[in-house]
């Protein structure tokens, strides 16, 4: 996992961002199926569902870190 500390480069910054992305689909899919689920636990899907917001976020942090927003 990256350390906000550390310097990384470019490539790494970019794995890591391709990591959390594959994690976030695959919350979605796991939270599609246990919606899905006639007996589905809410707790669960609350959990993932803050997992997934989470991840999110680290993902936008890192996309604003290989790309930042310059005003031309």
């Amino acid at each position: 996992m990256i350390n906000d500390s550390t310097e990384f480069t470019e490539s790494q910054l970019a794995a890591e961002l391709a990591r959390l992305q594959s994690e976030h689909r695959d919350l979605d899919a796991a939270i599609f199926a246990l919606e899905g689920m006639t007996a589905a636990d809410q707790l669960q899907i609350q959990r993932l569902k803050k997992r997934k917001l989470a991840l999110k976020d680290k993902i936008i942090q890192l996309s604003d870190q290989i790309t930042p927003d310059i005003i031309a």
